[in-house]
């Protein structure tokens, strides 16, 4: 079934917002970025000054093209208008080349990009069920609006850090979109192009598989089937087509199994808790002279560059492993969304499932992999209480845990301003939104999102003053992750919960 009903004709609190939040990443342009501003500078040379047959053979820098082949054709086409503003960006040996006008143009490529995201969040806003005559704050499209253009995660991660995750992310809530909209070959080929911009959304790709087979494909003709397919596999054959002499070469950097368990800042998912056990484990091993010191492994769980980790007590976690741990985890989901489809909301709290599963237990996941989660989750929060509950959980622990991605001074009273002024905005928005019913959360969960407040205070301002700062470096870090990763292993068994009991028949919502 089709979510429903268009949203107010007057829309000039859209604009508003879009607006507004455009005029912050504008200032935002000279803010510290990450080592992701020269990955994607180093892109845009090699596709602008070297034959495709070397895109993906090419290592000057050690920052090689590792993203699927439509997003080295859109690095290809940013180039060329690169080239108006510094042409020495592009050119492959100008390692960590940036100049103002490079810095300009890479930081305005984003900005421009995001406009998919705000016409991808208009079209989800349309899918939304409004009662007539509530004030704006109290509007679902209003608060979804809010909830996803000024999202935190995706403002420090795409306008401070560097990335181009908004632009992507619009392409899958277009996706999601269409799907609710009952246009299912769009939305199917919508998300076979994000899948050839950006491999990462392949942990979501079950979810979409299992929901277009069941709800579209096995209940029409088999020319439906067909059709799909043919979407699906023309979509792959132009983005690999030019790299077919090249597969084995391509796939190798699109899959780096070589890569560790854990990035160089752990994740905060249950390998994060499995590390500090294995800690725990090996001190009180040398503690209660059970283990030698020196035949633990030497390697440093959080040091510089992504490296293999031997775990010193508990078994070392192989990629098959954490694959095998994956699929468990989502497998439930699945068989729950074939059994008992439950229309687009059934899909998207699939997705959802899909999306956390594969960061709690995946393979070498970059931290920012939790918006994929948080960002879809949003839809479900502005339409049921009990999902704003868990929205709100996951949200502020898996923003807060994005803080160690910014670790400079200047940049540590912007990140706690919009952090705050997000987190005002979800409770206060959703609690008038659910003013009936009671509170949104429960007083174990406000005490544990308080504590976020004490662990901020000992990291940024306590533990650097300390005679641990030198010897144990890394130990805030590991503080972040492991009190995060408590925060988000709850919201997940609370999602799954959710998932597992509510009925099919519940009463008319805003989603449908």
């Amino acid at each position: 079934t089709v979510m429903a009903a268009p949203m107010t004709n007057d829309q000039s609190w859209f604009y508003a917002l879009a607006l507004g939040v455009s005029f912050l990443k504008c200032l935002l342009i000279n803010a510290y970025h990450s080592t992701d501003f020269e990955v994607h500078r180093n892109w845009l040379a090699l596709t602008h000054s070297l034959p495709v047959s070397q895109w993906y053979y090419e290592a000057t820098s050690e920052w090689t093209l590792d993203y699927p082949p439509l997003f080295a054709w859109f690095e290809y086409g940013l180039s060329h208008i690169a080239c108006f503003f510094d042409k020495e960006m592009l050119v492959v040996p100008n390692l960590n080349y940036a100049s103002p006008a490079t810095v300009l143009f890479q930081r305005l490529s984003v900005i421009v990009a995001d406009v998919v995201f705000f016409y991808a969040v208009k079209e989800c806003c349309k899918c939304l069920r409004e009662d007539k005559g509530k004030d704006l704050l109290g509007k679902p499209s209003f608060i979804l609006t809010g909830l996803l253009l000024w999202n935190f995660g995706l403002l420090i991660v795409d306008h401070i850090h560097f990335q181009y995750n908004g632009f992507l992310f619009g392409v899958l809530l277009l996706s999601i979109a269409r799907h609710c909209q009952n246009r299912h070959f769009e939305g199917a080929f919508l998300f076979s192009v994000l899948l050839n911009l950006k491999h990462i959304y392949l942990y979501i790709a079950p979810a979409y598989g299992i929901y277009l087979l069941r709800c579209f494909c096995f209940t029409q003709s088999n020319a439906v089937l067909v059709t799909l397919g043919t979407i699906v596999l023309s979509t792959f054959a132009v983005s690999f087509g030019p790299f077919i002499g090249q597969l084995p070469q391509v796939l190798s950097r699109l899959f780096p199994f070589k890569r560790g368990l854990c990035h160089a800042y752990w994740a905060p998912n249950i390998w994060a808790l499995y590390n500090i056990a294995d800690k725990a484990f090996s001190i009180l091993g040398v503690k209660f002279r059970l283990l030698d010191i020196n035949k633990l492994p030497k390697a440093s769980m959080t040091g510089g560059l992504v490296q293999e980790f031997q775990h010193s007590v508990l078994p070392s976690v192989s990629p098959l492993a954490t694959l095998v741990c994956t699929l468990l985890s989502i497998l439930p989901a699945l068989f729950k969304i074939w059994h008992r489809p439950n229309g687009a909301r059934g899909f998207l709290r699939c997705l959802v499932i899909c999306a956390l599963g594969s960061f709690m237990f995946g393979w070498h996941v970059h931290e920012k992999a939790i918006l994929m989660a948080i960002l879809p989750l949003s839809l479900l929060a502005v339409d049921s209480r009990k999902d704003a509950g868990i929205f709100l959980m996951l949200s502020v622990t898996g923003h807060y845990s994005l803080f160690p991605l910014l670790f400079t001074t200047q940049e540590l009273p912007i990140k706690i301003f919009l952090m705050l002024l997000f987190t005002i905005f979800s409770l206060a928005s959703l609690k008038t939104l659910f003013r009936k019913g009671g509170a949104l959360l429960n007083p174990l969960e406000v005490t544990y999102l308080l504590g976020l407040i004490p662990l901020e205070l000992i990291c940024e301002f306590v533990y650097p003053l300390t005679v641990w700062q030198k010897t144990f470096p890394f130990l805030p870090l590991m503080l972040t992750s492991v009190y995060c990763a408590l925060g988000v292993t709850y919201a997940f068994i609370r999602l799954y919960n959710s998932l597992l009991t509510c009925s099919d028949t519940t009463k008319k919502t805003k989603m449908q």
